[in-house]
Order: C-alpha cells, then structure tokens, then sequence
C-alpha cells in the first residue's frame, strides 16, 4: 500500500515537471544582487544617467538671460554640426586629389557649397546666433572660421569675410573656450545637457571639456553678474 502510494506520488511529480516549460541553465551574470535580494537583469534595463549639477541664478534676469542663450543655442548647434560633418567629408575627399587642376576644381566646388548651404543660412541669423554660431564651429572642428574660410578660399576672401563680419561686430577668429569665457562655459553646459536629453544629437568634436571639473572652477570664479540686456 506504501510502496502504491510512493509510485503514485512519483508518478504525480514526473506529470507536473512535464507540463512544466523548458527553462535554460542560468548563469550568475544574468543576475543583479541588489542589497542581498537577487533580480534578473532581463528584469531591468538599466540607462546611463548624468547627473548635472544644479545652475543657481541670483536674480531673475540672469536666469532669464540664460533661457535666451539656450535657445540661442539650441537653434545654431544644427548648423555647426553640419558645417562639421560637411567638412570632413571634404577635406577627406580633397586629400584623395593629386592634381593641382582638380583640385583647385574641388575647392570651386567648395566655395559654393559654403555659399549655398552655409554664408545663406548665416544671414538668417541675428547677430547674437551667428557669434555663438561661429564659437560653436571651433568647438567642432577645431579651427576658427576665419581659419577654415582661408584654407578653403584665399587670403583675400578670409579678409573680406573678417571685416565683413566685424561690420556686425562679430569675429569669425572669435574661439570657444569655456574654461576662461563664463558664457561659453554655459553653452557648453546647454550642449551637454541637451545631449544627455536627447534634444540633440551629440557629434565628436575636436575639442572636449570636462562640465563637472568647469562647474567647480567657475563656481568659484563666476563674473559678477550685470544687469544689461543679453549681447
């Protein structure tokens, strides 16, 4: 009778593990061990997190003068990338040219694309876009404007295009360098967090800064802030 019900039970058992899914072997990396309690990672997909430091404003202008940077920002980054992307490509394909004759062709060819995709879009922009616009160009290639329009165009041009520009007191030799200019280093604060957003898409640069070692430095050594309209 004993041994009638041990089978039964047995027999009970194999029926259940049958009906049971098959379930692979699992190793000790598909888990988390999180405050003694274990968790799939299947469980949880975890997404890299920044975490900014907080921007403190002492009055409502400078917090408002700050909004209008970023939207300032936000609208000429499309165009810097661009200008980016786009000149890397050629430069790759002119360094591929070995004779002079093409290659003074190819550089035709990029004088009007930088007056049909790029001087056309400047004009959109007001005074204020276009300096940020042309710090940003530094950011990303490395090279002042004033640098990139003389390589691709001669002398002369790069010297009409200066003083073209300093009609609209803007400098196309004018750098981005966010470890001595406080408002550049607020653009670069804009930039990264709206890459850590995803508002935009974030490019390598030829110049790269550290936001958290920039926040201490100017945490201490921020401008006294003046109550002027933004420039």
């Amino acid at each position: 009778m004993i041994l009638a019900r041990i089978t039964l039970f047995l027999t009970f058992i194999n029926f259940i593990q049958a009906q049971l899914p098959r379930v692979d072997p699992v190793k000790a990396e598909d888990y988390f061990v999180i405050e003694g309690d274990t968790i799939m990672r299947s469980e949880i997909e975890l997404k890299e997190v920044i975490v900014f430091q907080p921007l403190k404003f002492i009055s409502y202008e400078e917090a408002k003068r700050y909004i209008l940077l970023r939207q300032r920002t936000l609208r000429v980054y499309q165009y810097a990338k661009l200008a980016a992307d786009r000149l890397n490509i050629l430069t790759e394909r002119l360094d591929q040219i070995t004779s002079n004759r093409k290659k003074r062709k190819y550089l035709r060819l990029i004088e009007d694309f930088i007056y049909n995709e790029f001087e056309l879009e400047l004009k959109k922009l007001s005074r204020s876009q276009g300096k940020i616009l042309i710090k940003l160009i530094h950011r990303q290639t490395g090279n002042t404007t004033h640098q990139l329009v003389k390589e691709l165009r001669n002398g002369w041009r790069a010297l009409v295009y200066q003083t073209t520009a300093s009609l609209f007191k803007l400098s196309l030799k004018d750098t981005y360098n966010p470890k001595e200019i406080y408002e550049d280093y607020l653009i670069e604060d804009i930039l990264q967090r709206a890459f850590s957003e995803e508002r935009l898409e974030r490019q390598n640069t030829a110049l790269d800064y550290d936001l958290d070692a920039l926040y201490i430095y100017w945490k201490e050594n921020k401008p006294k802030f003046q109550d002027k309209k933004p420039s």
